[in-house]
């Protein structure tokens, strides 16, 4: 799980990592059956429905979203707020209201929910609520976050019933839509919800090819973008656990996006692996805790220290903050969800 400090204004999210509930032999080889391969696949925004695949910048970096219908999709399941991202480089630092480019930062930002408090809604149409009420639970139960019903408030999850299972990462601002259709399980539910309060897939980890391979020759075509990895956008940072977590409810399965029945990620040794869809990892529960301390306070900054914070990469120096441009180091400031210079 990522450990850089990408701290926690609108936009992009921390990534999920990691225990073991799953009880097996990491040296064993795992070989599953054809009728299990279902099981393995991967939460979908809209399964078996390949939308053309773009380029857009968000929060300053560059990723390969499906387009269907005016809304962009993120390695299957991961909304991108369309108002929040542009097809062009973003404009991420302001000066006398002129923006100026940020071409690359480093890292990954969260938009946390205020006070450790998710607000939420259900649609009335939607099929089997328990399914919600027991993922909540089920986070409310291992920690920090509270569930609470909306009743006014602005910004909110809202459950609703489409095609497949797909969720933002982090809070975005106002409504943000977790869709569930009739197939998307409690387990797929807990996963939505991950994103929602800033998680992202324990396979994209930068240091993945340490734990995994990618084999996209097994990838049905055009799915390929699916497997980008946040290094490939500019990402980069320590993770908050020391090696990949299979059992994070935020990986991917071994057979997501298979053409042909076989494994589309191995085991370094080539050996398969089972995901589960079950319960939060001891990871996911520390990556959460970290990013949610039990007294709700935000993190504090520590100079010295470099921070992702809306796509800039800054260091926090003599309690401002400091960014390397072309002209060197320069003092900016955030205000109102924009950085300017000082």
């Amino acid at each position: 799980m990522k450990k850089c400090k990408f701290l926690l204004l609108p936009v992009l999210a921390i990534l999920a990592c990691s225990k073991d509930p799953i009880s097996e032999n990491e040296n064993a080889e795992t070989q599953l059956k054809p009728e299990e391969i279902s099981d393995q696949q991967s939460e979908m925004a809209f399964p078996n429905d390949l939308g053309p695949v773009s380029q857009i910048y968000y929060a300053g970096q560059k990723m390969p979203v499906e387009e269907h219908n005016g809304d962009y999709v993120y390695q299957g399941d991961i909304m991108i707020p369309v108002n929040q991202s542009s097809k062009s480089p973003q404009s991420i630092i302001y000066e006398n209201k002129e923006a100026i480019p940020q071409e690359k930062s480093t890292g990954r930002t969260s938009g946390l929910w205020p006070d450790n408090t998710v607000y939420y809604s259900i649609d009335s149409n939607l099929s089997d609520k328990n399914r919600v009420y027991d993922a909540i639970k089920h986070w409310e139960d291992n920690t920090t976050l509270k569930f609470v019903e909306r009743s006014g408030e602005s910004n909110y999850i809202y459950f609703i019933s489409g095609s497949g299972c797909s969720s933002y990462v982090g809070m975005i601002g106002g409504r943000q839509n977790i869709t569930l259709s009739k197939y998307c399980s409690t387990g797929n539910t807990i996963h939505e919800i991950g994103h929602a309060v800033g998680l992202w897939h324990e396979q994209s980890r930068v240091d993945r090819n340490n734990y995994i391979t990618v084999h996209l020759d097994n990838v049905k075509s055009g799915y390929e973008h699916n497997f980008h990895t946040y290094e490939d956008s500019g990402y980069d940072g320590e993770e908050y656990t020391t090696s990949l977590d299979f059992g994070s409810i935020m990986m991917y399965g071994a057979y997501s996006f298979s053409t042909n029945g076989e494994p589309t990620i191995t085991k370094s040794n080539g050996s398969t692996y089972q995901v589960q869809r079950s319960t939060l990892s001891s990871g996911d529960i520390t990556g959460i805790k970290s990013m949610y301390p039990e007294d709700g306070t935000e993190p504090t900054y520590i100079n010295g220290e470099y921070y992702t914070i809306n796509g800039l990469t800054v260091l926090r120096m003599y309690d401002a903050w400091l960014h390397y441009s072309k002209y060197g180091w320069l003092e900016v400031k955030f205000y109102k969800n924009y950085w300017y210079y000082v």
